[in-house]
């Protein structure tokens, strides 16, 4: 089967995740979270190609199944969990540890084993395991970018799924026939130059999509150990379980030797990657987009002074809902004046200065009835208390403010799936983020006929808003 996507000669890996994340956007193939770039795209027709895993005999003969956290792969987690399998879960950015174990309660219904698949599970319902434990891997499964028949791999560009086969291979967790699979759309699977694939590199033995179960008769060896010179001290301190395990290995007697990141460069396994930008989404998905947000376009000079300002605690009353600063434009026909401070009432809290630049998450579906101070709690629950929350309760949406891109995508991933009072919120990055937004618009409601207002106006000439927003 012919490629959908035609890799240039002399292409890098970035060329190739670039290619795939436009024609993913461009073809409307993926779902929420939008977009895919810098992420592994969670495409249409996922949990169909999730399925297919249980037909390959490696699954069949399986006891214990290590499956990646990313969004797509949930079907193929719930899978392991509904064949009363060991599932492992990488901790999502090994930030507290490798593994952990996911034990669904006793007699779990169906959708208990659901929700033990979502990234709520590994958090709800999980055991850790230590580096030492005697953990034998039958079958890996990873989300990918990019895949050949060949068997050859390209993930996000962090190098996550690499370092974790690598760490298990330390471990004695797997070895040179441990089988690797990777579930991605058809457009997915391209033709990677193999002078591209490094050491590191993880290789696949089976691609499944949502059409098609190939086997691909893999003739790369895959990673069996960490390589220390592909890392760097910046990474060891973002990721503290490689230098328990650096240690042990030192013990050993092994060559830990770190590298050196490249000057102006971000640490990491890969080298030459782009500066973050998203391309826009066709116009007609972004007319289409029903998650209910708005667009935030840029402030004005003035109102980015006045937000940076300390402002007073002021509360107004209700029925108030001057023209004042917007987050964002409602849908039509949405009035968006707040009744109350349990349902975004007009009150503006602030501590401290906010960084010149921030980087948004959009949070929709919230709950009708659902306080502040719970969403506030769950935030802090998951580790992605962001710098200010803005609410806007009765649109069912709240904005976090994060200090910069990285920040909120770590935050994103701990919001995946996350359920509050029964219903499933959403978290994606703002519209002006994501290169979404028209040049030229507004970011606040027309006024009626009023003297123009000095630039220099106190910040409490901002206190009519139809929003709540804390730090």
């Amino acid at each position: 089967m012919e490629p959908v996507i035609t890799i240039n000669p002399g292409a890098t890996k970035w060329d190739i995740r670039q290619k795939v994340w436009d024609y993913i956007e461009d073809n409307n193939l993926a779902n929420f979270p939008r977009p895919v770039h810098n992420r592994i795209p969670n495409f249409k027709g996922a949990f169909t190609a999730c399925t297919k895993v249980s037909e390959l005999q490696v699954f069949t003969q399986s006891t214990e199944v290590k499956v990646d956290p990313d969004k797509p792969l949930e079907g193929a987690r719930l899978a392991v969990l509904q064949a009363q399998k060991t599932l492992l879960v990488p901790t999502p950015r090994l930030r507290t540890g490798l593994f952990n174990k996911i034990t669904p309660p006793q007699d779990a219904s169906k959708e208990q084993l659901r929700i033990c698949s979502s990234s709520q599970g590994v958090r709800d319902f999980s055991v850790p395991v230590d580096l030492d434990a005697p953990v034998k891997v039958d079958l890996v499964v990873v989300g990918s970018v990019a895949v050949s028949e060949k068997g050859l791999r390209i993930g996000k560009g962090e190098g996550f799924a690499d370092m974790e086969y690598g760490m298990m291979a330390c471990m004695g967790a797997v070895n040179e026939s441990t089988v690797v699979v990777t579930i991605v759309h058809d457009c997915q699977v391209v033709d990677i130059p193999e002078d591209i694939i490094e050491s590191h590199d993880l290789t696949v033995d089976y691609i499944l999509t949502p059409t098609r179960v190939i086997k691909t008769n893999n003739q790369f060896p895959k990673p069996l150990g960490i390589f220390w010179n592909k890392l760097t001290i910046e990474k060891l301190e973002k990721i503290p379980i490689l230098k328990k395990l650096r240690a042990l290995e030192e013990e050993g007697g092994k060559d830990v030797t770190l590298g050196v990141a490249p000057p102006d460069a971000e640490p990491g396994l890969q080298t030459g990657q782009p500066k973050r930008q998203t391309r826009r989404r066709p116009r007609q998905n972004i007319e289409q987009d029903d998650m209910g947000e708005s667009r935030q376009e840029k402030m004005s000079e003035s109102e980015r002074k006045a937000r940076q300002r300390p402002a007073r605690v002021r509360k107004e009353g209700r029925g108030d809902g001057g023209g004042g600063y917007e987050r964002g434009k409602g849908n039509r026909g949405d009035n968006l004046k707040e009744k109350g401070p349990e349902e975004g009432g007009s009150e503006v809290m602030s501590q401290r200065k906010l960084p010149l630049s921030v980087t948004t998450v959009y949070l929709g579906g919230i709950p009708a009835g659902l306080r502040v101070s719970e969403l506030k709690a769950a935030l802090r629950e998951r580790e992605a208390a962001p710098l200010r929350l803005t609410w806007q309760g009765a649109q069912h949406r709240a904005f976090l403010d994060y200090s910069d891109p990285e920040a909120a995508e770590q935050a994103l991933e701990a919001l995946q799936d996350l359920s509050l009072n029964g219903h499933s919120l959403q978290a994606e990055l703002a519209k002006s983020q994501r290169g979404g937004k028209r040049s030229g618009q507004s970011n606040r409601r027309p006024r009626p006929s009023t003297p123009p207002k000095s630039d220099t106006a106190p910040a409490d000439t901002e206190s009519d808003t139809n929003e709540k927003t804390e730090e």
